[in-house]
């Protein structure tokens, strides 16, 4: 099954900061009605569930994760500014990848 970069970034942050988790499989294809109760706008992974309550997109789950467990190392910078321009490359990253992937797929007629 294909990987989700988004939910193997989460999962790296998981265990840098040496949270305990589960983690579940999803069917892209047949989602889980636990995809659809935890996620309903979007409906897809990742979805981080913390006392019952889920969290989604993996951006903002690495935020929580940081702001929610002390322990293990940081994942973003303390300064304001600093964190800043980590998240525009942050978002410009993702962004290019995303393009780099359309275009790709449109190439290949999977798109």
């Amino acid at each position: 099954m294909w990987a989700s970069t988004c939910s193997k970034r989460v999962e790296l942050a998981l265990k840098l900061k040496g949270i305990p988790y589960e983690y579940m499989e999803e069917d892209f294809t047949n989602k889980s009605q636990l995809l659809l109760k935890y996620n309903p706008v979007h409906k897809k992974v990742p979805v981080l569930v913390h006392d019952g309550k889920p969290i989604a997109e993996s951006y903002i789950i690495l935020e929580y994760i940081d702001e929610t467990w002390k322990t293990g190392p940081k994942l973003f910078p303390e300064d304001p500014y600093e964190r800043a321009k980590f998240r525009f490359w942050a978002s410009f990253i993702q962004q290019q990848l995303f393009e780099s992937f359309q275009q790709s797929s449109d190439k290949s007629g999977t798109g």
